[in-house]
C-alpha cells in the first residue's frame, strides 16, 4: 500500500464587538472591519430580517448613509434582501434560494460581503446560504437579539431545518466578524427579551458559578431589562461561549461531547412538537430546569442551588412547563440527540452551579419522574 499523510492547519479568527448606534456615519466600526479585508471599496450585501426593519424603519436609510459617508472601504448593493425573521426562514427553504439567485443577479463572488442584520433564526439561515455559495461568501453578522447576541450570532455554526428535523442541514465557518449593537435591543418584544437569557442561565451553570450567583442575584434588574444588567449579561455569556469555541479543543464539534448543549437533548425537540410555539430560549429553560431535576434525583446537584435555578428562570419571566413537555417521548429523544452527536449518548448534568459532568446513561424512570414534577410544579422542597 502507497499513502501520502496528509495534514495542515489554519487559524480562524475574527473580532466580535460590542457597540451602539453602529450604522451612525460617523461611527467606524463597520467601515474598519471591511478594512481588514484590503483595498476597497467592498461589496456589501444587505440582508435585513422583517422582523427587525418592522422596528427600525429607517435601517436602510441610515445603510445608505453610512455607505455613502465610507465609499472608500464599501459599496451597498441594492436592493437589500428582506427576509422573514423567526423560525420559518429556516424552515422554508425560499430565503436560502433568494440568497442564492441574488448571489448570480448582483454577481456576488467570494471577496463581496454579506452583512446579516437579523435575529438568531435569520444568521443561522443566510450563515448556511453564504457559507455554501461560492464555497463561502464573506459574512458579517449584525445580531439583533439578546439570543442572537450572547449566543447564537457570535459562534461558528449555520443551520437550516429538514423535514421537521431542526438544524438538520448546516455548516461550521467562521464569520468575517460579529457586531453587537445593543440599540437594536430597544425594540425587541418582551417575549424576545426574556427568551436569551436562558442561554446565560446555561452558559453560567456550566462553565462559571459565579455568574450564575450574579444571575440569581439580579433576576429582578433582568426581568425589568435594566440596560445595564442586560448588557453584562449578553457580554459576559458571549465571553463564555466564545473561550469555550476557543479552549474545548473542538471548536468544530467532532467529538461527543457538548457541554453547550446542556438542557438542550429535550429543547430541540420540544421546538418541533410544539410547531415552533415554543422559542428556542423558552424551550433551552425547560431543558435546564429538567435536567437540574434530574440532577438532584441523582444525588449530584445540591436542593439548595436547584431552588436557586429555578428562582432564576422564573425570577426573569420564563413559564417551566409546557403540553410540548407532556408528549415528549423522551427514549426518543435521547435516542435523536445520540444520533445528533454522532457517537455515543452523552449528556452534561450538573454537579453545582458552574461544575458539569458528562454522563452516558440516563435512568429513564427518574427522567420520567421529573418530567412529572416539571408538568405539575412540584420542585423538591
Amino acid at each position: 500500500m502507497w499513502q501520502i499523510h496528509q495534514a495542515f492547519t489554519m487559524t480562524h479568527e475574527f473580532p466580535v464587538c460590542f457597540d451602539r448606534n453602529t450604522l451612525d456615519p460617523e461611527h467606524s466600526v463597520l467601515a474598519d472591519i471591511l478594512a481588514l479585508a484590503g483595498r476597497g471599496p467592498h461589496r456589501v450585501l444587505p440582508v435585513i430580517d422583517d422582523q427587525v426593519l418592522q422596528g427600525h424603519p429607517d435601517l436602510v436609510e441610515r445603510l445608505h448613509a453610512y455607505a455613502e459617508t465610507h465609499a472608500k472601504r464599501m459599496t451597498l448593493i441594492d436592493p437589500p434582501l428582506i427576509v422573514r425573521g423567526g423560525e420559518i426562514c429556516k424552515s422554508d427553504p425560499a430565503e436560502v434560494d433568494e440568497f442564492y439567485q441574488r448571489t448570480q443577479s448582483d454577481k456576488i463572488d467570494r471577496h463581496s460581503f454579506a452583512l446579516v442584520i437579523g435575529g438568531g433564526a435569520v444568521i443561522d439561515a443566510i450563515g448556511y446560504a453564504a457559507a455554501t455559495a461560492h464555497r463561502g461568501i464573506r459574512l458579517i453578522r449584525m445580531p439583533t437579539t439578546v439570543l442572537a447576541q450572547n449566543d447564537a450570532g457570535i459562534g461558528v455554526k449555520n443551520a437550516i431545518n429538514y423535514k421537521g428535523r431542526k438544524n438538520y442541514l448546516g455548516t461550521f465557518a467562521t464569520p468575517f466578524a460579529v457586531i453587537n449593537d445593543y440599540d437594536f435591543l430597544s425594540s425587541l418584544p418582551e417575549r424576545d427579551r426574556i427568551c436569551g437569557m436562558a442561554e446565560a442561565v446555561k452558559v453560567a451553570l456550566i462553565r462559571d458559578g459565579e455568574f450564575f450567583h450574579w444571575l440569581y442575584d439580579s433576576r429582578e434588574r433582568l426581568a425589568q431589562f435594566e440596560p445595564g444588567a442586560m448588557e453584562h449579561m449578553i457580554a459576559r455569556c458571549a465571553e463564555l461561549h466564545l473561550n469555550h469555541i476557543r479552549t474545548s479543543g473542538d471548536p468544530f464539534e467532532r467529538g461527543s461531547a457538548r457541554p453547550l448543549d446542556f438542557g438542550h437533548w429535550c429543547a430541540h425537540r420540544l421546538e418541533e412538537l410544539s410547531d415552533s410555539d415554543l422559542r428556542h430560549g423558552e424551550a433551552v429553560a425547560i431543558g435546564i430546569a429538567l435536567d437540574s431535576l434530574y440532577s438532584h434525583a441523582q444525588g449530584m446537584l445540591g436542593l439548595g442551588v436547584l431552588k436557586q435555578i429555578r428562582e432564576t428562570l422564573e425570577g426573569v419571566g420564563f413559564t417551566l412547563t409546557h403540553s410540548a413537555l407532556k408528549a415528549l417521548d423522551i427514549e426518543a429523544a435521547l435516542q435523536g440527540f445520540r444520533e445528533h452527536l454522532g457517537g455515543e449518548l452523552c449528556i452534561t448534568l450538573l454537579n453545582d452551579a458552574g461544575e458539569a459532568e458528562e454522563v452516558h446513561e440516563i435512568d429513564l424512570e427518574s427522567m420520567h419522574r421529573c418530567r412529572q414534577q416539571l408538568l405539575e410544579g412540584t420542585w423538591p422542597q
